[in-house]
Order: C-alpha cells, then sequence, then structure tokens
C-alpha cells in the first residue's frame, strides 16, 4: 500500500460485505415465503422482507463503490487522498443511516414510517428500489457530494489518468441520476418514465463506467500490461456501454402509456447492450493471456475474468433474451426478469466489489495476497457463489417460461396464484441453490482468516 489514507478503504469492504451476507439472509426469507406463505409472518412480511433485500443490495455495492475508489484514486492520482478526515465521517453518516432505515422497515408498518420521517412534506416514499424515506435520500445526497468532491479534488490535484477520470464520470452520473428520485409526480406514467432514470440509467449506464474502471485497475496490477492498451479497450467499451444504455432505457417504456417508437427505439439500441459486455469478456481475458507478470494474487485474477464472464451472461444474454418488444409483450414482470437481474447484479456488480476486495485487503494487511491455503477456500467460495447463482438464474428462467406460458400465452390462461402453485418446484430449487450461494460467501469471509505462510510486500 503506497499510501495512507488507502487504509479508509478497509472500513467501507469490511460493511459492505457484513451487508451482503444481510441481503443474502433477507433473500433466503423471500425465497421461503414464496413456498411458506406465512414463514415468519407478520414478523416480517413478504414486502418488507424484499424492501430490505434489494435496499441492502443497493447500499453494500455503493460501500464497495466508495471503499474501492477511496483505494485506487490515491494511488492512480499518485497523491494521498484530498480530506481523509471527511472519508472517515460519511463513512459513520451512511452506516448509521442505512442501519436506522433498515430498522425502520423491520419496526413498523412502511406506512407509520412515511408518517414518522414526514414523508408528506416531500414525497418519495414507496416506489421500487427507492422506497427509502425522504430524510434517508437526504442524507445519501449529503454523502454523495461529499464523496465526490474527496474523490474529485483529488483526482483533479493529482496525476490524471483514464481509469480515474472514467471512475469520476460514473460516480457524478450516480448522484445526478439520484436526485430523480425526488421527482415523484401524480400521473403514473410520469413518475414511472422518470423512475427508471434513477434505476436503469444507474444499472445500465453510469454504474457500467464504475465496473469498468475497477476492473481495469486490477486487470493493470495483477497482470503488468501496458496501460494504454488497457485504456485503449476501456475507451470503446465505455463508449458502447453509454450510446447503448442510454437510449436503451426505452426498454422499459414499452407498456407504461409511453409514444409507439419507444418500442423501436428500445428494442435497437438494448439489443446492442450485450457488445460492451461481450468486448469486456475479450478485454479480460486478452489482458490476462497477454501478462507481464505472475500475480501471486491468483484468487483476484479469477475473479476478475469471472466478473466479465457474468457480467456477459447475466446483463448481456439474460438481458437480450426479453429485451425486444414482441418478446417482452409476454415476458415483463415474470421471473425472467428476475433471472436477468440476479445473475446480472452478479456478474456486474457484485463480483466487481468482490475482485476489489480480494485484490486490495491482503495488501491492506501488509500483504501482497493472502496465503496459498487462503486462497484455495476463496476460489471455493467464487465457484460456489458463481455456481449456485447461475442455477438460480436457470431456476428462475425456467419458472418464467411455464409462467409465461400458464398465465399470458396458453389458450386459457391461468390466474396468478394458480400459475404460482403450479411454478412451485422451481421456487424449492432456487432456495437450496441460494442456500449454496451463502455457504460460499461464508467462506470467501473464512478466507481472510486462514492463517499460513503469507505473501509480504517487500520495501
Amino acid at each position: 500500500m503506497k499510501y495512507e489514507s488507502q487504509a479508509i478503504a478497509k472500513l467501507y469492504f469490511i460493511a459492505a460485505i457484513a451487508l451482503f451476507v444481510g441481503q443474502i439472509l433477507f433473500g433466503l426469507i423471500m425465497g421461503l415465503q414464496y413456498v411458506i406463505g406465512d414463514f415468519l409472518f407478520p414478523e416480517i412480511p413478504f414486502n418488507i422482507a424484499r424492501m430490505v433485500h434489494t435496499n441492502l443490495l443497493i447500499v453494500w455495492l455503493l460501500f464497495g463503490f466508495m471503499g474501492s475508489a477511496y483505494y485506487l484514486v490515491p494511488e492512480e492520482s499518485e497523491r494521498e487522498l484530498y480530506a481523509p478526515w471527511l472519508a472517515k465521517l460519511m463513512f459513520w453518516v451512511f452506516l448509521i443511516a442505512g442501519a436506522m432505515t433498515i430498522v425502520g422497515y423491520l419496526s413498523m408498518s412502511y406506512a407509520a414510517l412515511a408518517e414518522v420521517t414526514m414523508n408528506d412534506l416531500l414525497p418519495t416514499m414507496g416506489r421500487e428500489f427507492l422506497e427509502q424515506p425522504t430524510i434517508t435520500k437526504m442524507g445519501i445526497v449529503i454523502v454523495a457530494l461529499a464523496f465526490l468532491y474527496n474523490i474529485g479534488m483529488t483526482v483533479l490535484t493529482g496525476r490524471k489518468t483514464v481509469i480515474t477520470l472514467v471512475l469520476l464520470t460514473g460516480l457524478v452520473g450516480l448522484a445526478v441520476f439520484f436526485l430523480f428520485s425526488f421527482y415523484n409526480p401524480d400521473n403514473i406514467v410520469l413518475d414511472k418514465y422518470f423512475w427508471w432514470w434513477v434505476v436503469h440509467l444507474w444499472v445500465e449506464g453510469v454504474w457500467e463506467l464504475i465496473l469498468a474502471s475497477m476492473l481495469a485497475y486490477v486487470l493493470i496490477k495483477v497482470t503488468g500490461v501496458d496501460r494504454e492498451v488497457i485504456e485503449k479497450w476501456l475507451y470503446i467499451i465505455i463508449a458502447m456501454a453509454l450510446i447503448s444504455g442510454l437510449v436503451g432505457t426505452g426498454h422499459h417504456f414499452f407498456w407504461i402509456g409511453t409514444p409507439d417508437y419507444w418500442q423501436w427505439l428500445g428494442s435497437i439500441f438494448s439489443a446492442l447492450e450485450p457488445i460492451p459486455f461481450f468486448m469486456m469478456t475479450l478485454f479480460a481475458f486478452n489482458v490476462v493471456n497477454k501478462r507481464r507478470r505472475d500475480h501471486p494474487n491468483k484468487a483476484a485474477v479469477l475473479w476478475a475474468l469471472g466478473t466479465a464472464v457474468m457480467a456477459f451472461l447475466g446483463a448481456g444474454v439474460w438481458g437480450f433474451l426479453h429485451t425486444l418488444a414482441p418478446i417482452n409483450y409476454y415476458t415483463h414482470g415474470t421471473q425472467i426478469t428476475a433471472a436477468h437481474g440476479h445473475m446480472a447484479f452478479y456478474g456486474a456488480y457484485v463480483m466487481v466489489n468482490l475482485t476489489m476486495i480480494s485484490y486490495a485487503m491482503p495488501i491492506m494487511r501488509g500483504n501482497k495476497a493472502n496465503n496459498a491455503a487462503a486462497q484455495v477456500i476463496e476460489m471455493w467460495s467464487f465457484w460456489l457463489m458463481t455456481i449456485a447463482m447461475v442455477f438460480i438464474t436457470l431456476f428462475l428462467t425456467g419458472a418464467g417460461i411455464l409462467q409465461v406460458y400458464l398465465q399470458r400465452y396458453s389458450e386459457n390462461p391461468l390466474p396468478f396464484m394458480a400459475t404460482q402453485e403450479k411454478i412451485t418446484l422451481f421456487y424449492w430449487l432456487r432456495e437450496a441453490a441460494g442456500v449454496v450461494f451463502l455457504i460460499g460467501l461464508c467462506l470467501y469471509i473464512a478466507s481472510f482468516f486462514v492463517k499460513g505462510k503469507e505473501v509480504v510486500i517487500a520495501d
């Protein structure tokens, strides 16, 4: 570790992994509630479990992004972090605000939470993924602005690289598009239209810049390939991601009351969205094949390659499966959507955070890499989590195909709940795969505590 302020990333990484565990536990609770309807009712109703599951996903990924930025930006900029004290302060503000919000979800009804937090003064609650009370959203804005100021000043007053500039662009976009969560029009078409400006333009737009810059940084470090080679790939990937992702937002506008031209724009540009992810896969394997150094952190290299492959499968292939308007007419809002969402989030954003943590945590502990025994356990965790996610995706895809046929396509469509009963087997299989995923995550955490001969960083 070259700069003392990089150690701040450790706080963010530890919090991210702890929240990740919480997210998976609530995912398992939800999975059981699909097949045992009154499981943990009324203590944890399904709608609350779902809110906690999705909100923890967003929050822990943001902690991971912030920790990654605080680790890589000082090294790329060749200077200490501009305001380390601010990074520490915002960590506690974000963590406490997030924890209090989750406690609020679990301890009272959502309506009571809205009343307590005076949502009526500036109504923003009640929308999927953006359920946070208005006061929490304001806290997120404060944290994001402080974070941007800290990272921005570090980048602008230090060495500029393509990686830091792409990362900063993505982080600015993240903060700007979140502001649309405060826009809550009475017209439901307008509401859904601009709701996607947060949800889609985050995950299929500016977050992809963050993903690409983090992956490029790790690949430079573990392969020793010339920075110029990686930067050329980076430019092409982010250009394609932004061109396809921004206009590709239209695939969410098919059936909400917007003009017909969105069916053409959404279909055409969404069909292009797999291209940057395919390019990312080629990029990662090309760089690793041309590596000039055999880095001792084999686990981090595995996570980096896995990120590229799984992001292409989840965001690219599974996204394309139901992105064309004539197909989406039957599939939107079914378990096929859930299949795509699970693998896309895991492949693109969960895995890149785990890649960064896998690379940086040993260095922050004074080692170049975890010891051999720890890396074996970490690689087991990689395969368990990844294979489990593949099966979760396949089971949900099977459930979705049967759901589409029984509920929307057959000559005598079944009611929703009758259809759900027919696909219960897929939900049980999905739950079993979820348990395997949790075991993999526990192994990932355990790998950092395994004793052995460490690969020490030379002075």
